[in-house]
């Protein structure tokens, strides 16, 4: 049978071209990257440290060389291909000095004929790779400039974006043997594609298995498929190479997303024989589910709501980028980790960005397993691309590709053509500059709809993100179909969300520096400061910083030096997130989805992630934990009134008793109600609050405590800035345990946004709970796991800033 013979070991790597160390070979893992065979040969340094990365430039535009030697005595078969599974880019195949092909497309995979130029033993394999900007450049020659968000070539050539840098990643552009490499022996013939097409008929799963078979040789061939202890059969008769087999499951469970029921699976298996043997198999787990959009035009505008299984889902969603900027080094552990800091986060939906890649096999296994939705952007991203040759072809082959390897998960609920471009050639000033030379609307409007119609017709697909569903109307119109909010930490503050009633949000985000521990590890800086030339080369974003300085105006004084800066704006990211998420789920179900803008970062640097490149996880995490909870109770302004909403998004009714207080700072109460609670299953209920707890004496020393629902909900008659907060005062018991710490927090005076970070205390240390309220005689215990250098129980590190920080510290005294 046709198995992946790996041909992973022995490889070197050199350059083609002057380089700065020499350029004799070095040893290379396959997969990998240059880079990451410099860096682990000691030849080059970090290129996340400091600003090493504008010294390593030079490396993506050097020409770079693999090499390896093999035996293949046991190769006996009809045929013998050698299969690259992924090259990146631009790359020159030879083996025994006879040049297989040539290829320039990161997203695809490709197969070569050799079993008439190998040899028993001795065998050299060589791949040449040519920098990706001289191929990239000499495409935007032929075909003619066009624009894009950045400085950068991206556009011109089939390899990650963001590679070349972007407004919160380096310029890394890498090259190299990136996913697997082997040799594939096969006889009679092999199963070329199988599009498993999943639909649910009444109590019935039902499963067609289309299946194209490359022959070498004019047999007949039956092709079965089993599922759930049911199979099902077809032949093929010489010269025949596609069948369709339908297999159906009785009483199927169905694959639910997260909070909607379990994440059913199943196994396929796919077999291919002859009379005398099997020749190929395939095998994968399918969930039977069913997916739709409901786009109904109503007073409103256009509703985008995602069913699946025919029950709505409001999409509590994060945007997921490359988790590394050297992808190689992301495995199943590391996928499984972020994921999980996702899942405990309350996100059941991750919008794979058009400037990454398609993600890996481990990726979109782990969300099957969990019931974590996914949408998949096809990879363009905020540019005008080329439809002309020689990249037509290539979008074509690798989109065709990428939908074929993804569409048996069930978690992948949507296409989407790019991020940004039509909302680009709208708004951004693109028309005059193409003058008429095509953009993208060719691949967006025709060549990939028409592969997923042929492919993979089971799932929806969207021209773009943002889309309006029309192309009369403004593709960023928030009253229909998608929309991205960006005016919000470009020009405009926070509280600027409460203007917008979109019917879902697939973008929105506020930054904040990583964690003290991630950005101290990656820029030497001393001392470290806001404006220091590590941090700033470690803000990659345009203004980045001044826009952080206008962020915190009307809502915190300017800060007083790098821990408050900190701080602060790790505090305002949060808060402007909490304002956004929530105005936003209290619309439901006008509003059902919001995805945040970011989930993760590709290396240390100051972003709108809520877990930092070093997978800590900033203030913002919390704080999304806490309003991406199923049951959501938050005060909301209606009629300039405080407002009670409550937002249930599980499938059982929320019953509840809630205490309503309107309290002094001191913790002296001065109004109080005790409503009931009974919000259906996917409901919202909006309760109004007496007056005398919505109207306060002193506005600059009150707060409306709601407490009753999963988390302690509080709302503000003022911005920090205008409170007149208490110097918070605290005790603090520390306390050893078998797996870390306890932390006892007794508040004598109110606090809000307790925080402990615990990575100032230890850098591998980690804490369970932050941004938490207390009124004066309230106590809080967190739990530190982790770190081997924390302080002694009585140490003052553990009491005190930088390490313990609360709102009061910004604004009082």
């Amino acid at each position: 049978m046709p198995v992946l013979r790996p041909l992973h070991a022995g490889w070197t790597l050199r350059s083609a071209g002057p380089v700065p160390h020499g350029d004799g070979p070095v040893p290379a893992t396959v997969p990998g990257c240059v880079h990451t065979d410099l860096l682990a040969a000691g030849l080059i340094p970090d290129p996340y440290l400091d600003a090493n990365e504008l010294d390593l430039a030079w490396i993506g535009r050097t020409p770079w060389v693999y090499e390896t030697t093999f035996d293949a005595q046991d190769v006996a078969a009809d045929r013998v291909d050698l299969v690259a599974l992924g090259l990146d880019t631009v790359a020159t195949v030879t083996l025994n000095g006879v040049e297989l092909g040539r290829t320039a497309n990161m997203h695809r995979g490709y197969r070569f004929d050799v079993r008439s130029v190998l040899r028993p033993t001795g065998n050299r394999l060589e791949i040449r790779f040519d920098s990706a900007y001289e191929y990239a450049l000499a495409v935007r020659d032929a075909v003619g400039a066009r624009p894009n968000a950045y400085e950068e070539p991206f556009q011109y050539i089939r390899k990650m974006a963001s590679n070349f840098g972007w407004d919160w990643g380096p310029t890394l552009v890498t090259a190299g043997i990136w996913q697997p490499i082997g040799l594939q022996s096969w006889s009679v013939a092999r199963l070329a594609e199988v599009r498993p097409l999943v639909r649910v008929d009444g109590t019935d799963g039902v499963l067609d298995v289309h299946v194209k078979v490359e022959r070498a040789a004019d047999t007949p061939l039956t092709l079965t498929a089993t599922v759930a202890g049911v199979t099902a059969t077809a032949t093929l008769a010489p010269g025949e190479t596609e069948a369709t087999v339908q297999v159906r499951v009785p009483d199927v469970r169905l694959w639910w997303p997260r909070g909607h029921g379990a994440p059913d699976r199943y196994d396929l298996d796919v077999t291919l024989h002859d009379d005398a043997s099997v020749l190929d198999t395939w095998q994968r787990r399918i969930g039977f589910r069913t997916v739709a959009l409901d786009t109904t035009a109503d007073a409103d505008g256009t509703a985008f709501t995602l069913l699946v299984n025919g029950t709505p889902v409001f999409v509590r969603g994060v945007n997921w980028i490359p988790d590394d900027a050297f992808v190689t080094r992301v495995d199943r552990e590391r996928y499984a980790a972020r994921i999980g800091q996702a899942l405990d986060a309350g996100v059941n939906y991750l919008r794979v960005w058009g400037g990454g890649r398609y993600e890996s096999d481990d990726f979109y296994d782990l969300a099957d397993e969990h019931g974590v939705l996914v949408g998949q952007d096809f990879l363009f991203a905020c540019a005008a691309y080329p439809e002309e040759e020689p990249l037509g072809s290539e979008v074509a082959a690798e989109a065709h590709e990428q939908v074929l390897r993804l569409m048996s998960h069930p978690s992948l609920v949507m296409w989407v053509g790019n991020n940004e471009n039509l909302w680009g050639y709208q708004d951004w000033d693109w028309q005059a500059a193409l003058a008429g030379r095509t953009w993208g609307e060719g691949y967006y409007l025709r060549v990939l709809p028409g592969i997923v119609a042929e492919v993979d017709p089971t799932r929806p697909y969207l021209p773009g993100s943002p889309y309006s569903g029309d192309a009369a109307l403004h593709p960023n119109d928030p009253a229909h179909g998608t929309t991205h909010i960006w005016d919000v930490w470009n020009t405009h503050d926070y509280r600027h969300y409460a203007t917008y009633r979109p019917r879902f949000l697939a973008e929105f985000g506020f930054q904040a520096p990583p964690a003290y521990a991630t950005l101290r590890r990656a820029v030497s800086d001393d001392p470290l400061t806001p404006t220091s030339p590590g941090v700033l080369h470690h803000q990659k974003a345009g203004d980045g910083n001044g826009k952080l300085a206008r962020g915190l105006t009307g809502h915190f004084p300017a800060p007083d030096g790098f821990d408050d800066w900190h701080w602060a704006t790790q505090l305002n990211q949060a808060r402007a997130i909490t304002f956004g998420i929530e105005h936003f789920r209290s619309l439901k179900p006008l509003c059902m989805g919001t995805i945040l803008w970011q989930l993760n970062d590709n290396w240390p640097v100051t972003s709108w992630s809520a877990i930092d490149g070093d997978g800590r996880r900033k203030p913002l995490w919390f704080a999304l934990r806490r309003v991406y909870t199923e049951r959501l109770l938050t005060v909301q302004p209606r009629d300039g009134v405080p407002t009670l909403i409550a937002v249930n998004d599980s499938t059982t009714a929320w019953q509840a008793t809630v205490d309503v207080r309107r309290l002094t700072f001191s913790g002296d109460p001065c109004a109080k109600a005790t409503l009931v609670l009974d919000v259906p299953a996917g409901g919202t209920l909006t309760l109004p609050l007496p007056a005398d707890v919505v109207t306060p004496d002193d506005p600059s020393r009150e707060v409306i405590v709601v407490d009753g629902g999963p988390d302690r909900t509080t709302w503000y008659f003022a911005e920090d800035i205008d409170l007149n907060y208490p110097a918070a005062s605290t005790d603090v018991v520390v306390h050893p345990t078998a797996d870390g710490h306890t932390v006892e927090v007794t508040a004598r005076t109110f606090v809000r946004d307790l925080t402990l970070f615990a990575d100032r205390l230890d850098p591998a240390a980690e804490v369970d709970r932050q941004l938490v309220t207390l009124l004066p005689g309230e106590t809080v215990t967190l739990h530190i796991t982790g770190g081997t250098t924390l302080p002694a129980p009585d140490d003052h590190a553990w009491r005190t800033s930088p390490a313990l920080r609360t709102a009061n510290d910004l604004t009082a005294g």
